[in-house]
């Protein structure tokens, strides 16, 4: 791999590796100083990434053969401060180091802790798109099938879907960490001791900053709020969905207070916010897995009656249940913004595969941006972000960026879901909304080992997007620069407050 990155960099004027990691550490120490895990080689081992196979993206079409000189000067330029310049990643499900290496790889999903791990979020659902049978699926899952038979439950599927962005993330990681170039019957046992030797106390930090060089992460762990063992790496989010949807009645239970009234869950609203608000970097909610995001204003009175239905597990009509949703919503966005935390919301493509019912209304999907709208009107000294960029509704998100000065969009996700897409909406976003406005990086997994092939592929779409935007002359080589410090970073630590957090959070108890 040294010598791939070596003639990389001397295709890109002739920087050694050694004068380029000085110069990028040199800068980091300004940027990151306190995380002395972030290590020159983290660029490096980017650029390792792309010049290959897995990566999709051969040296020549990298470096941009029969460009003018002035096009591959401005490329090489671009590419290299993209792969020097840390990210901040906005959205992940990851658990504690701890919890992995207790074999847990989610909270919510326990499967066979070995290779199999880093095809269990997002990867999972391409098996069975593809057409795996259910049979195959849970067996490739299972800890009671051996590791090295897994290859032949994956091998009729895997050439169809290695080739999506979720699977290109997962070549990456496969190659980095256990230096395999290509899944195979020959390299099955390779991957399995790479993930055995890999998996070892310390490697969030190997993968996370060393390798994709991430700066910090932030996590949405479920409902409420989790005191993590790394707490300025594990930034996390609190989760409002069980406040009001449902509402789920057991986020009560650590607050003390005896629910009896709609008066006493926003008692229980407010706890978690007295208690953890200073400490979160935001709130986020994945309702709109279940319905649109269309949340109207309704009073504490008109609620107040069909909670006290919810309380003696009454069912409620479809009405009454949008009614208290909507209702106990603004509660926990309004405390949200008493606090200063912005609200994330999902929108746009669904991860989820139900065998009963696969779920992908896009009719619903389709009023998300418009829903947007409104929510950024009722409430203009809210934050929202809006995650995922409404795949596949991705134009109307810049248009609502554009138009709302409460407004964001994030690229979590959307790099791996249509990497082409991703691209195209970095370049159109970058000539139509202000760029103070756009997070550019979030890889939502639960486990680690594929972000480190996201922020691959992240890092080589803003760079496209960039070089693109100053070949068609749309920008400057000097404006497009400039650009890159705060959509990969900047823009994160401003939205979300990121210095006091930091500061906050080497501090607690629980870390």
């Amino acid at each position: 791999m040294l010598k791939i990155v070596q003639k990389l960099f001397k295709d890109f004027g002739g920087y050694s590796v050694r004068s380029c990691v000085m110069k990028k550490e040199k800068k980091d120490k300004k940027l990151i100083s306190r995380r002395s895990t972030l290590k020159g080689m983290g660029a490096i081992g980017a650029l390792g990434f792309l010049g290959s196979k897995t990566a999709g993206c051969n040296e020549e079409r990298f470096t941009g053969a029969g460009l003018t000189s002035d096009s591959r000067e401005a490329r090489k330029k671009i590419f290299q401060k993209v792969f020097e310049t840390a990210f901040i990643d906005t959205h992940e499900h990851l658990p504690d180091e701890g919890e992995r290496l207790n074999g847990n790889y989610c909270r919510y999903r326990k499967r066979a802790d070995d290779w199999s791990i880093i095809f269990a979020h997002y990867l999972d659902s391409d098996m069975r798109s593809v057409g795996m049978s259910k049979k195959d699926w849970k067996k490739f899952f299972s800890a009671k099938v051996e590791p090295s038979k897994k290859w032949e439950l994956i091998k009729t599927v895997w050439p169809f879907i290695k080739n999506t962005g979720y699977g290109q993330a997962v070549c990456i990681a496969m190659k980095e960490l256990y230096g395999v170039d290509e899944l195979s019957a020959k390299t099955v046992k390779k991957v399995q001791a790479g993930y055995e030797k890999v998996r070892r106390p310390g490697f969030y930090n190997r993968i996370l900053c060393d390798l994709a060089k991430i700066e910090s992460c932030q996590v949405n762990s479920g409902d409420g709020f989790r005191e993590t063992s790394m707490p300025t790496l594990l930034m996390q989010d609190i989760g409002i969905v069980g406040m009001f949807a449902g509402p789920e009645l057991r986020l009560g239970k650590p607050t003390g207070v005896k629910v009896a009234s709609l008066y006493d869950w926003h008692e229980v609203i407010d706890w978690w916010f007295n208690k953890y608000a200073k400490y979160a970097v935001a709130v986020k909610s994945q309702n709109a897995y279940s319905r649109n995001i269309d949340y109207e204003k309704v009073t504490t009175e008109e609620a107040e009656a069909i909670f006290e239905k919810r309380l003696r597990e009454q069912s409620l009509a479809a009405k009454e249940q949008k009614a208290l949703e909507d209702h106990l919503f603004w509660y926990a966005v309004n405390k949200a913004t008493e606090h200063g935390l912005p609200v994330k919301l999902h929108t746009g493509y669904y991860a989820i595969w139900d065998d009963k019912k696969p779920r992908m209304p896009l009719s619903r999907l389709a009023g998300n941006p418009g829903a947007a709208t409104d929510l950024c009107r009722m409430s203009p000294e809210t934050r929202f972000v809006f995650m995922h960029i409404c795949y596949p509704y991705y134009e109307a998100m810049i248009s609502i960026a554009k138009h709302y000065p409460n407004a964001y969009v994030d690229m979590c996700w959307a790099w791996i879901i249509n990497p082409v897409a991703a691209k195209d909406f970095l370049k159109k976003y970058l000539v139509t909304a202000p760029a103070n406005k756009i997070l550019t990086f979030g890889g939502d997994y639960s486990p680690v080992e594929p972000v480190l092939g996201h922020a691959a592929i992240a890092r080589r779409g803003i760079a496209l997007a960039l070089t693109e935007l100053v070949e068609e002359e749309w920008l400057s080589l000097d404006g497009a620069m400039e650009l890159i410090d705060p959509i990969m970073h900047g823009n994160a630590r401003s939205i979300f407050n990121l210095g006091e957090k930091e500061k906050l959070l080497s501090r607690v108890k629980w870390g």
